[in-house]
């Protein structure tokens, strides 16, 4: 084991408290968002944003204000989904830390959340008149499933070139993120010249907001994609849990034990790769965040992974709602995409966890 994989740590405070915790400050961020708009947008009280916000989910009646309501309507969604996204980037962190048994890998860094933005982007041109055409009504449909082949195929890669006898260190993984992620970028790069040189801008825009990440005008199709992500993942967590912490020893002693090693790792990639695709269907790139909350959750409950992947979740729904919030509050707008902010959050982060580890990273 690597000495950035997650330690025998005991936990600080119980599983049941830091999810109450974490829950309770997700929903007052929530609320805060349904009462504070940008400038010159509507504020509302406590009642009225109640009372907006149960019209929208179709149980009472609406403000008198249409506008107001319609505000309140997409600030509802848009809370929503921050957290979803949130939840879904932590989680496929926490799984692939597990996973690589590598406390630096995360969807960002080893290249997971560019493949699955690669695919969403060639969904995108397909849909823009460059590929198959006929497919605008079940757009969200192709751009997830286009996200979801991305993440998978980078998966695979990463898997196929980053483990075996010699190649698990530290180095090699983030070498091989380092590649993909740039390779990737190439293709971005080209494909956004193209756009700009053919002066297609509508499918240009598009492709841009996937890359800096966006909450901006989510829908209730966004809404549907987060609820899928979200339940494919909760349901494979239980099978891979425990597993996980097996594996944390070698695949050898794993099996010894009676852990199906195969079966676990082909869920565990399954279940990061679909949480990634979602979130990034939905939200664009949001670098960073599956790297920076496991870590703060193993300081706060150890690194079992049955609490880690729970804890993780509510920590990221958390995270990206308080990053998306404390731009409103502090600026009066938010000019920065989520992907902007979260790199600006983890950049230093992941440069001190590199710091702390230097010496003893497997080069």
């Amino acid at each position: 084991m690597t000495a950035t994989a997650p330690g025998a740590v005991r936990p600080r405070v119980p599983l049941g408290l830091a999810c109450a915790l974490l829950a309770a400050l997700t929903l007052a961020l929530g609320v805060l968002q349904l009462l504070w708009g940008e400038e010159g947008a509507f504020r509302f009280d406590l009642g009225t944003a109640a009372r907006g916000a149960l019209a929208a989910l179709g149980l009472g009646a609406p403000l008198d204000d249409p506008f107001a309501q319609n505000a309140l309507a997409g600030r509802l969604i848009r809370g929503v989904v921050a957290a979803g996204v949130g939840a879904l980037l932590a989680v496929a962190g926490a799984l692939l830390q597990g996973f690589f048994r590598n406390g630096l890998a995360s969807p960002s860094l080893i290249g997971v959340t560019a493949g699955a933005q690669f695919g969403a982007t060639l969904g995108i041109l397909a849909l823009g008149g460059y590929g198959v055409a006929g497919f605008v009504g079940i757009s969200p449909a192709v751009i997830t499933a286009a996200a979801l082949v991305g993440a998978l195929a980078v998966c695979a890669l990463v898997v196929a070139l980053g483990t075996g006898p010699g190649r698990g260190g530290v180095a090699t993984l983030l070498l091989i993120g380092v590649a993909v992620n740039t390779c990737l970028a190439g293709l971005m790069s080209a494909a956004q010249e193209l756009l700009l040189q053919s002066n297609d801008y509508d499918v240009l825009r598009a492709i841009g907001s996937w890359t800096f990440g966006t909450l901006d005008d989510r829908q209730p199709y966004h809404l549907a994609m987060v609820g899928v992500g979200l339940a494919v993942t909760i349901a494979i967590l239980p099978f891979v849990a425990t597993e996980l912490d097996l594996l944390a020893s070698g695949d050898e002693d794993a099996a010894a034990l009676g852990v199906a090693v195969r079966r676990t790792r082909a869920l565990v990639l399954l279940a990061a790769a679909s949480a990634t695709a979602c979130a990034v269907a939905v939200a664009g790139q949001v670098g960073f965040l599956g790297l920076v909350v496991p870590h703060a959750v193993r300081l706060l409950v150890g690194a079992s992974h049955r609490r880690v992947l729970p804890l993780s979740m509510f920590g990221g729904a958390c995270f990206l709602l308080l990053a998306d919030f404390a731009q409103l509050a502090a600026l009066g707008q938010r000019p920065l995409g989520p992907g902007v902010v979260m790199s600006l959050i983890g950049g230093p982060v992941f440069l001190a966890l590199l710091l702390t580890h230097r010496r003893s990273i497997a080069w």
